[in-house]
């Protein structure tokens, strides 16, 4: 199961305590492979983890960029998988690569 834990606080009473703590995990399937977190991009711009799935790779469940973007995924399961579909995690890199926000349809 695919869990994203969050605890945002606008108005933290120590300025050392943190406004944003995000936690997320990536277990459906230990085999495939992956990148650790790590700078991207054309500008080293988003930090997140990458597929590297042949076939689709280059997408992730979680990721940040330096303008603030955020996208995180969650997986569910289904009773058939198609082996050829494409991978789910390109669709949340696009918003993070663009400047206005963006969505993914399954057609996209």
């Amino acid at each position: 199961m695919c869990i994203i834990f969050f605890k945002f606080d606008p108005h933290p009473v120590s300025k050392n305590a943190y406004r944003l703590i995000l936690a997320a995990n990536r277990d459906e399937s230990y085999h495939r492979p992956s990148k650790a977190a790590d700078f991207w991009g054309s500008n080293n711009e988003i930090l997140s983890g990458l597929d590297m799935e042949e076939g689709k790779e280059g997408g992730t469940w979680l990721g940040i960029s330096t303008r603030g973007k955020l996208a995180a995924l969650t997986n569910y399961l289904q009773p058939q998988l198609n082996p050829g579909a494409r991978g789910r995690g390109s669709c949340r890199t696009r918003p993070l690569r663009t400047r206005a926000g963006s969505m993914c349809s399954r057609s996209s």
